[in-house]
C-alpha cells in the first residue's frame, strides 16, 4: 500500500497564531517542529497500517513550502518540498494538475483531479494572495536576542513609564484593490483618479493601552517622526520615560532625528527591531492592516483631502473602541 501526506500548517496541533504560520517569527519556528511532529505521526500510522511507501509533500506556502523540518522527518517517508521549479517545470506555483504529476513521477500513484481536490479541502489548503518578505540579515541569534529583550521591556514595564509602538503609512488616492463581495457574472470596477497623490500618517500605538497616536503629513521625511515625538512628549506629560519601538528605516536615524531625540533627555527612548521584521511591530499588524481594509482599498474618494478624512475618522474610532474595551475589562 502506498500513502501520500499532504500537509498544511492551519489545523497542526498547537497552531492557534497568525504569527505561527508566517515566516521571520519565532513562532514559527515553533510551529514548524509541531507540524513535523503530527507528520510523523501520521507516518507512524501509516507504516503501522501495512504502508510500503510514504510520500510527504509540504502544502504551506509559507518559505516557499520549505516549512517541514527535514532532518527531523520520520525516516519510514520521503518528501516532496518546494515549488514545482524543484521538479523540473518552469510554472512557479502548484496547480492540482502539477500536484497529481509529481506525485504521479514520484511515487507511481495517479489520483483523478476529483480525489486531488477532495484532499486538498479535506486538509483545508486554498489558494490565497502570498505575502512578500524580506529575510533578516541578522543572525538568528542575534534576533532572537534583540527581541527577547524588548519582551521583557513589555513584561516588566514600570507604571511611571510607557511603551508605543511606532511606524509610518503610506496613504494613496490610487485605491489599493483587493477581495470584495460581487454579483454572480460581474466584476467589481474601482475608478481611480490616474495621477497619484501621497500622505502619510506616522503612528504610536500604546503597548499597554491599544491607543493610538498619531500625525499626518505631505512628505515622509525625518520631520514628520519628530512630529510625532513631540505629540508623545505632550500626551504622556506624566510618564517619567516613554520607550518607541520602531523599525531600521532612514527616517528614525538620521542625523536630525538622532539630535531631535537627544533634545528630550532621555525621556524618549528609541528600542530598534530587528532589520526586516514586520511581524515583530504591533502596529502594522493590529492598526495598519485593519486601516488599509476598512479605508484604503477599493476606496472610491476623488480627492486625497477627502480620503485623509476617511483615514482620521476610522482612526479616531478606533480608539473609542479601545477605550470601550478598556473600561468593560475594568468594571
Amino acid at each position: 500500500m502506498k500513502v501520500f501526506i499532504l500537509v498544511d500548517m492551519e489545523g497542526i496541533s498547537g497552531i492557534c497564531l497568525e504569527a505561527h504560520t508566517t515566516g521571520g517569527t519565532a513562532e514559527y519556528e515553533m510551529a514548524r517542529r509541531w507540524m513535523t511532529q503530527d507528520v510523523n505521526a501520521a507516518v507512524q500510522g501509516a507504516l503501522d497500517g501495512g504502508a510500503s511507501e510514504i510520500v510527504v509533500a509540504d502544502g504551506h506556502g509559507t518559505n516557499g513550502m520549505y516549512n517541514l523540518v527535514y532532518h527531523d522527518l520520520h525516516e519510514g517517508a520521503s518528501y516532496i518540498e518546494g515549488s514545482p521549479r524543484d521538479y523540473g517545470h518552469r510554472r512557479p506555483t502548484w496547480t492540482q494538475e502539477l500536484l497529481i504529476r509529481v506525485l504521479a513521477e514520484r511515487t507511481g500513484i495517479t489520483v483523478s483531479r476529483t480525489t486531488m481536490c477532495r484532499l486538498l479541502r479535506r486538509l483545508g489548503i486554498r489558494r490565497g494572495m502570498p505575502k512578500p518578505i524580506v529575510g533578516c540579515p541578522w543572525s538568528p541569534r542575534a534576533r532572537q536576542r534583540r527581541l527577547r529583550l524588548i519582551r521583557r521591556l513589555l513584561e516588566t514595564l514600570p507604571p511611571d513609564q510607557a511603551v508605543v509602538f511606532e511606524d509610518e503609512i503610506d496613504v494613496h488616492l490610487n485605491s489599493k484593490v483587493g477581495p470584495d463581495s460581487m454579483n454572480p457574472g460581474q466584476q467589481k470596477q474601482v475608478v481611480t483618479p490616474g495621477q497619484n497623490v501621497k500622505r502619510y500618517v506616522a503612528g504610536a500605538l500604546d503597548a499597554r493601552t491599544d491607543r493610538l497616536i498619531w500625525v499626518a503629513g505631505n512628505r515622509k521625511r525625518s520631520a514628520l517622526f519628530i512630529a510625532l515625538l513631540h505629540k508623545l512628549d505632550r500626551q504622556y506629560a506624566e510618564k517619567k520615560i516613554i520607550h518607541v519601538i520602531l523599525d531600521n528605516y532612514v527616517i528614525h536615524t538620521s542625523r536630525i532625528t538622532r539630535d531631535a531625540a537627544e533634545a528630550f533627555r532621555g525621556r524618549i527612548v528609541l528600542h530598534f527591531l530587528p532589520p526586516y521584521c514586520p511581524d515583530d511591530n504591533r502596529i502594522e499588524r493590529c492598526v495598519w492592516r485593519e486601516l488599509h481594509a476598512n479605508v484604503t482599498r477599493n476606496h472610491t474618494c476623488e480627492t486625497i483631502d477627502e480620503l485623509m478624512e476617511e483615514v482620521h475618522a476610522y482612526l479616531i474610532a478606533r480608539n473609542r473602541r479601545a477605550a470601550a474595551r478598556r473600561r468593560r475589562k475594568a468594571a
